[in-house]
């Protein structure tokens, strides 16, 4: 079954935003079979390559992975050079190969970790809420590290400059379930660190920096490769099946850690360049079978087909609802200034919220932040379920730097609130769709493609916990897709808390580099990590930074924090000097 959304879409209520819709033993290694790859547009070549772009003459380093525009455009243009340090080209990586063994490092006197992470984002409502935590602002500074997981061979070698690690652990029964940038997923002793089983698939990430991982049920392991969704034993790693024929040229790519629910695994593909761009869809979760899909694009814009990098689509986990909804964030539109400015048009469902029937996957409403974007302001968040006084709402956020509230059984913006840093040109992309954008040249985006919210959120006690960017780029002609100049500004972030009921802040606090853990609360902390590899955690009344403590190495994932344990993928991704360079590992922290 395929949806394009076109039914029930009625106008747009003014005080909804911009559009809104109310309608144990030893380890063992599996093996994956090698998918076949499908055509796309991928590459770095074309009339958005390097040259263009602002990469001409910057030195590069090996080439590993192949990076679609898409990648390009995310991190390796826009970056300031120190941060990134070198960059790499396209390449034809990208066929199955063989990685040494993961080495696992226990450290004496620790105790051993316990207790459970069994979604995603902690549970089926992705509030970050730490499940049986016994960490606290009166211990937090006793953490001991307990064990570290230590990937090796190619996936060691990440996909550069996102590094090895990227996407969140699950944990179940006494069991880490851990996917890599190259798709392979590991099982780990809970107490101990040490491999259960492996899952080889040593295909690294073609679309982007994922962040890819897995979802755990029923005793099966769910997770995604570029061009596959696979279903895995969680006691043994073998297969249980493998479905390569969910994508179609142009359909973009799997890159979403997908999330499952009533016998159905809910995932989708980002960014598209066909018409329909990025799919969301629903599998049987008992052999893989489509059960429907709904093309994320219903009114491409000409720019973005001509363009080819792609729209929509998602890449962080669905929220599923107990109302017998899913709801997916919606990424944006690659185009240039002057493609909005010429072919002015909304682009649905692009940077929106999408409250779909679980079952059929027929849009019950929508919420539309930006139309028309060409600022890469993704509304791509995982969604939150919570309630105010009673009343279902839903927690939406992304790289437009907003965070926002809206009624879960309409999708009517209750409250929107700036997060980060903005320069005043938050409402560009609709004064182009009428007709009333002009632009200055040099034109600064802030919040920029890495900027605004870039992970998840955590949700508790009356207040919403969010960590952002900060990180300008400039666009000095209205061909740029975006910006293709630096600022000239070191990258930097803040964690903000964020009253509930009214959206307003209650506290603001400063962090020297981008901070991409997620928000996790634990009691009275909220921690996160900085992705030069410090993880701390705040003070949840006041924004007091109580705690610091150095990784072994860089960090750019999702952390986990669960009865006496924070889990950390510190995933090394390419810092510059003097920053950490060490191993990407797991690593595991208790309480004593």
């Amino acid at each position: 079954m395929t949806n394009n959304g076109e039914a029930g879409v009625h106008p747009a209520r003014e005080p909804a935003g911009w559009l809104t819709n109310a309608a144990p033993g030893l380890a063992r290694r599996v093996t994956a079979d090698k998918p076949p790859r499908k055509g796309r547009n991928g590459g770095l070549g074309g009339p958005t390559g390097p040259s263009e772009l602002g990469l001409a003459g910057r030195p590069m380093g090996p080439t590993r992975t192949r990076l679609t525009r898409r990648a390009s455009l995310r991190a390796c243009v826009l970056v300031p050079a120190a941060l990134v340090g070198s960059m790499v080209t396209s390449s034809a990586a990208g066929a199955e190969g063989t990685s040494s063994a993961p080495v696992t490092t226990t450290f004496a006197g620790a105790t051993p970790p316990s207790g459970q992470w069994p979604y995603p984002n902690g549970d089926l409502a992705n509030s970050r809420v730490a499940p049986g935590s016994a960490i606290t602002s009166a211990n937090v500074s006793k953490l001991q590290e307990a064990w570290a997981f230590k990937l090796a061979g190619t996936a060691a070698a990440g996909t550069p400059p996102y590094g090895s690690l990227t996407a969140g652990p699950v944990v179940q029964d006494g069991v880490v379930y851990l996917q890599d940038q190259d798709a392979n997923v590991y099982a780990l002793s809970l107490a101990t660190g040490e491999l259960k089983w492996e899952y080889q698939v040593n295909l690294p990430e073609t679309s982007g920096p994922g962040p890819d991982g897995v979802a755990v049920a029923n005793g099966t392991v769910y997770g995604d490769t570029s061009t596959s969704v696979f279903a895995l034993s969680a006691a043994t790693g073998k297969v249980v099946w493998v479905d390569r024929s969910l994508l179609h040229t142009g359909q973009g790519a799997f890159e979403i850690q997908p999330q499952v629910a009533g016998g159905r695994v809910f995932l989708a593909s980002a960014h598209g360049p066909a018409a329909g761009g990025g799919v969301l869809m629903a599998l049987n979760a008992g052999n893989g079978h489509l059960l429907w899909e709904f093309n994320t694009v219903i009114q491409s814009s000409p720019g973005v087909q001509a363009l080819g990098v792609g729209s929509g689509g998602a890449w962080e986990t669905p929220l599923v609802g107990s109302d017998g909804s899913v709801t997916f964030g919606i990424g944006n539109p690659y185009q240039s200034i002057a493609s909005a400015i010429k072919y002015p048009l909304p682009q649905l469902y692009t940077d929106s919220e999408v409250n779909l029937d679980a079952a059929t996957g027929k849009v019950r409403w929508y919420y539309q932040a930006v139309p028309d974007d060409f600022e890469d302001h993704d509304l791509q968040a995982s969604p939150v379920s919570t309630s105010v006084r009673g009343a279902p709402v839903i927690i939406a956020a992304g790289k437009v730097g907003y965070v926002y509230e809206l009624d879960a059984r309409s999708g009517a913006l209750i409250w929107k609130t700036p997060v980060g840093e903005h320069n005043g040109h938050d409402n560009d992309a609709e004064l182009a769709v009428l007709h009333k954008l002009k632009v200055t040249l040099p034109y600064t985006i802030e919040p920029g493609p890495l900027g605004g919210v870039l992970s998840n959120l955590a949700v508790a006690d009356g207040s919403v916990y969010v960590a952002t960017l900060d990180l300008p780029v400039i666009a000095t002609t209205l061909n740029s897709v975006d910006g293709n100049k630096s600022a000239g500004v070191l990258p930097s972030g803040e964690v903000e808390a964020l009253n509930l009921a009214t959206g307003k802040v209650e506290w603001d606090t400063k962090v020297p580099e981008f901070p991409l853990g997620a928000a996790t609360v634990s009691n009275d902390l909220v921690f996160t990590d900085l992705y030069n590899g410090v993880l701390m955690a705040l003070d949840r009344a006041t924004g007091a930074v109580v705690y610091r403590h150095q990784l072994p190495t860089s960090a750019n994932a999702p952390i986990a924090v669960f009865g006496n344990t924070v889990l950390v993928p510190a995933g090394g991704p390419e810092t510059p000097p003097p920053g950490p360079s060490g191993h990407p590992q797991l690593v595991a922290y208790t309480l004593p």
